[in-house]
């Protein structure tokens, strides 16, 4: 199944597709080193709980030794605590067959939730299999407890509990330059595991096709992510996971082909996932947070314009008007329409945000809106 590949970034002249893999071919790849200055050993006060140096490697009386950092200290000890959380997710319909990967979410004794996204079952939604290959090699069935194509996620269910659930992490306190690791199965790859850093963070990125796209405020990392790491975890250094793998950059056409890592990879941040994830598994749908307006798709100015206001949703309480240009939101530059639309769907329904706009007057004007509720696709 070729990838899909046409979409587009608002800030960046390449082509957006998706990660979603053909036909396993076997094999293991991992990367090996370790992260600098991950570990170091101290001691800490039984009275008093101060931490000291331990250059000695043991403590003296009354203080016990720690160990500060990433508790494995290198790639290797991340991989041994993730690996099992991950699983290859093999999908056939009568579309052809894919590999894309999965993310082990919440267990119980009877059943066990899987985040992947969207693009990589979606094939299967009326017609088709779904089946999980997990850690050990295990094969089980897997159906589709629901899904939502505006954020690009999905949960599927297998009916095996008590299995190892990933860590969550908090994607909202990354900072550029910090390393992470890539979880998947690239090219049917299954254990694949790549390292790099965090290149950009709220990168607007949209995927899909004309009226089903999807909007991602995305982590952009130079970790290698290739078709078939669809749906596979991005964690931190201490195996946290902080992002779902979902699209790659190309520098082909806009067709339809099988593209590889060029160093540009983006992540839906799970600050973001969390929640859709949540009220999936819950309601078996999720919710988005609501403006209430509609954009101006021909204006090609900065910022993108207010076309029209919903009544009585959030825009027109706060008090926008229609032909106001939106520049910012929560100090973050909106440029256009998308970057607008990705920003505001990183929010949570009833979440409140300050927004910066060029009125029809021409002055600026900074209004808090409070977001509504609507359901997703």
């Amino acid at each position: 199944m070729p990838m899909k590949n046409l979409i587009r970034t608002t800030t960046a002249k390449v082509t957006i597709g998706f990660v979603l893999g053909a036909g396993a071919v076997g094999g293991v790849a991992t990367a090996s080193g370790t992260f600098s200055n991950s570990v170091a050993s101290a001691c800490v006060d039984s009275k008093t709980n101060a931490i000291y140096a331990n250059p000695t490697g043991s403590c003296p009386k009354g203080r016990s030794s720690i160990t500060l950092g990433s508790p494995a200290g290198s790639i290797a000890g991340v991989v041994q605590k993730v690996s099992p959380s991950v699983v290859t997710v093999n999908v056939t319909s009568s579309l052809g067959s894919g590999t894309g990967s999965g993310v082990i979410y919440q267990t119980s004794a009877t059943q066990t939730y899987i985040i992947t996204n969207n693009h990589v079952i979606e094939s299967a939604v009326t017609t088709g299999t779904i089946e999980v290959e997990m850690d050990n090699g295990e094969i089980v069935p897997a159906t589709i407890v629901g899904r939502d194509s505006a954020y690009d996620l999905a949960v599927i269910k297998i009916s095996k509990g008590n299995q190892p659930t990933i860590t969550v992490g908090n994607s909202s306190t990354l900072n550029i330059g910090d390393q992470v690791i890539a979880f998947g199965s690239p090219l049917g790859l299954d254990h694949t595991v790549t390292s790099g850093i965090v290149s950009s963070l709220n990168r607007p990125v949209t995927t899909g096709t004309t009226g089903a796209e999807s909007y991602v405020d995305a982590i952009q990392t130079d970790a290698a992510i290739n078709p078939g790491n669809s749906g596979g975890a991005l964690t931190d250094a201490q195996g946290n996971l902080v992002g779902i793998n979902s699209a790659i950059a190309s520098l082909g056409s806009s067709s339809l082909s099988q593209s590889g890592s060029i160093g540009v990879g983006f992540s839906i941040p799970i600050s973001e996932t969390q929640r859709v994830i949540d009220e999936i598994i819950k309601n078996g749908k999720a919710t988005r947070p609501f403006l209430g307006v509609t954009f101006d798709q021909t204006y090609t100015g900065k910022g993108a314009r207010i076309q029209t206001i919903s009544t009585g949703e959030a825009a027109q309480k706060a008090g926008i008007v229609a032909g106001s240009i939106i520049t910012k939101i929560d100090n973050v530059r909106v440029t256009d329409l998308v970057s607008a639309i990705v920003r505001i769907r990183s929010y949570s329904p009833g979440d409140k945000a300050s927004i910066t706009l060029t009125v029809p007057t021409g002055a600026s004007k900074t209004i808090t809106v409070t977001f509504g509720s609507a359901s997703t696709n």
